[in-house]
């Protein structure tokens, strides 16, 4: 696998002669279990990288870490090659949840694992919550996120658990053997976790994201900017602004085609409306909002002009609010952004016949 994604990597950046690489801000390794792999292995990746790509001195480089998985030599190892974030998903620090939810590491693992991160050296790290289930209290869940502010971790990621469909989890709720989630508990939870996060000084920049000033995920603000992105390896999706790219999810295919120099993806060109109606879905869950002075200047006046008015209701109900022509989600509005996004979507002109 690593030999078809250094190969991928490859075989996306071969660039005509006296052309310039393309910069790099951010690598993330993410989407799996990447820190099952070895230094060694990360590290051809990161050499593969930089032979493509002009990396930044100041390059974001996150690796995605289960608790289970982080000791002091492996610490020591990912420092040595570059790694310096981490995202740890750690979900509790509750033995009861993490049995619930099946995970590998236990509540002591969750703990210990922070701490070694902090010895080593790495101050930017990210951990992982989720809030909503069955065997979660409040006041369970006021411990898990005291325990992270008294660790002093700069980033947070949030998220309410969700149940999805033709999972053993699914199955195990629908014979009764566990017990469903309570959407009410998980909006009670959530509004309960802005508030705490916000007294402990955390800026709540995205719906599922808090963090100390300067320590904002650079590589997930990309997503909800807009910006172009690369994604390599089986399932990876890609963005250039125009276009949407992703690749098989089966692993055998995936390598079978890249032993032949193929780049096993289907692909999407996106038009107008759907690039406004990305803007709006990402936007809207960022602390910045949806701004309406780029919506007229990139989409034009009428389309601006439609948003404000579809908005109007959600203003009036609390939902939205205006600040410096933008449109942004009050704290309520947070747990209906989905719902709040669709609403305001533009539909393609339909041609009749």
């Amino acid at each position: 696998m690593i030999i078809a994604i250094a190969n991928e990597i490859k075989l996306i950046k071969i660039l005509p002669a006296g052309q310039d690489l393309e910069r790099a801000d951010t690598i993330y390794f993410g989407g799996g279990t990447p820190s099952l792999l070895t230094a060694y292995e990360i590290n051809k990746l990161l050499d593969t990288v930089r032979q493509y790509f002009v990396v930044s001195e100041d390059a974001e480089i996150t690796l995605e870490a289960n608790p289970d998985d982080i000791n002091e030599i492996k610490l020591a190892e990912w420092k040595s090659i570059g790694i310096n974030r981490f995202s740890i998903g750690i979900q509790s620090f509750k033995q009861e949840d993490l049995v619930w939810m099946n995970r590998a590491h236990n509540a002591e693992q969750a703990s210990r694992c922070i701490q070694l991160v902090k010895n080593t050296g790495f101050q930017n790290y990210s951990v992982d919550l989720i809030y909503g289930t069955p065997t979660l209290t409040d006041d369970d869940w006021k411990k898990n996120v005291q325990t992270i502010i008294d660790l002093n971790v700069p980033h947070i990621s949030c998220y309410a658990l969700t149940v999805e469909a033709q999972t053993a989890l699914q199955k195990m709720i629908a014979l009764k053997k566990k017990e469903d989630v309570d959407p009410g508990k998980q909006a009670s939870q959530f509004l309960l976790l802005t508030r705490w996060l916000k007294d402990a000084g955390y800026e709540h920049y995205e719906i599922s994201n808090f963090a100390k000033p300067g320590y904002r995920s650079k590589h997930n603000s990309s997503y909800w900017q807009g910006k172009s992105y690369i994604g390599i390896g089986p399932s990876a999706h890609s963005f250039d602004g125009n276009s949407r790219k992703w690749n098989v999810s089966n692993n055998a295919l995936y390598i079978q085609s890249l032993q032949k120099n193929n780049v096993p993806y289907e692909e999407e060109k996106l038009s107008e409306v759907q690039k406004l109606n990305e803007f709006i879905m990402t936007s809207l869950r960022t602390i910045e909002g949806i701004d309406l002075n780029y919506v007229e200047k990139k989409f034009g006046k009428e389309k601006r002009d439609k948003l404000q008015a579809i908005s109007s209701k959600h203003i009036q109900n609390h939902k939205l609010q205006t600040t410096n022509h933008k449109l942004i989600l009050t704290n309520e509005g947070k747990l209906f952004a989905d719902g709040i996004a669709a609403d305001l979507f533009f539909e393609e002109k339909q041609l009749v016949l």
